[in-house]
């Protein structure tokens, strides 16, 4: 329920400390927009619209945690005092958003702009399960606002090639699925802290047969394109990682293990991925 409340101004100082609301709180949720803004950009090489696009993705992707803030207040969820210091983060962003998405109109790429669309409904049912105190824990729209974020690859390709070109398309299709198979190795791992005990080797196996089913054929599916001349023939390497990770994490069960070692290790091994595939693309 929506609750009527009245905005206590802070001093500015105050405003512009309060990280907790002006920075997202899922850490790992950064390489999901990191990790295909660098492949682009490696890719697609730069140009003159590389750096409105940047700022644009960053206001865009940072514009969420203080309107998600503004939410929880006006729910009901968080003191009253967090309003103002919201209010002038989302202004923030959006006067760099705007500006960002001016000079890109400007500079003659507009076309960009269409990858926003999909973004909006997304972001609206990330706000509405925000005030149901239901966006904790919900693999689906995470998959989805995965595939958003992952935008960023073919949008930086075709601002470095000042044109479009179907590639990008690819692009897009193998990061998102590399972050598909990050979320359900990081589903599987938190799954895996429930365990009170060690399992039999057999019952690890299938608790662990969804993540590694998905990445075991995104890493088939990336040898064939790399077998037909698609991509570059070492570009398997990059996907063979998350199920290398997922066989380890079998047979190392995460219990015990707090959520947040589980994040950085899946930030560590996304970071690896994106550097691989760079490096493995560039040398073709």
């Amino acid at each position: 329920m929506i609750k009527s409340i009245n905005l206590q101004v802070l001093p500015l100082q105050k405003v512009l400390k309060a990280k907790h609301i002006a920075i997202p709180a899922e850490h790992g949720a950064w390489v999901f927009l990191f990790s295909p803004l660098l492949v682009g950009l490696a890719i697609g090489g730069l140009s003159r619209g590389s750096l409105p696009l940047l700022f644009a993705l960053l206001a865009a992707f940072l514009i969420r945690q203080p309107l998600s803030i503004m939410v929880k207040v006006l729910s009901g969820r968080r003191q009253k005092k967090d309003l103002y210091p919201a209010v002038i983060w989302l202004i923030i962003y959006g006067v760099i958003l705007i500006a960002s998405l001016i000079a890109l109109i400007l500079l003659k790429y507009q076309f960009i702009l269409y990858l926003a669309i999909p973004a909006i409904p997304v972001f609206i049912w990330h706000l509405w399960l925000v005030s149901k105190r239901a966006e904790r824990r919900q693999m689906v729209i995470e998959i989805v606002a995965g595939g958003v974020l992952a935008l960023a690859a073919p949008a930086a390709y075709w601002v470095g090639l000042e044109r479009y070109a179907a590639l990008g398309w690819l692009l897009w299709a193998l990061t998102w699925l590399q972050v598909v198979g990050t979320i359900l190795t990081a589903y599987l791992r938190l799954h895996q802290r429930q365990l009170r005990e060690l399992l039999p080797r057999l019952n690890l196996l299938k608790m662990s047969a969804q993540a590694l089913f998905f990445n075991t054929i995104l890493f088939a599916a990336v040898v064939i394109l790399a077998m037909m001349g698609w991509v570059p023939a070492l570009l398997p390497l990059a996907s063979l990682i998350q199920p290398l990770e997922v066989i380890w994490g079998t047979l190392h069960p995460a219990i015990k293990v707090s959520p947040v070692k589980i994040g950085i290790r899946q930030l560590v091994i996304s970071s690896l991925f994106t550097l691989v595939f760079i490096t493995t693309w560039l040398i073709g």
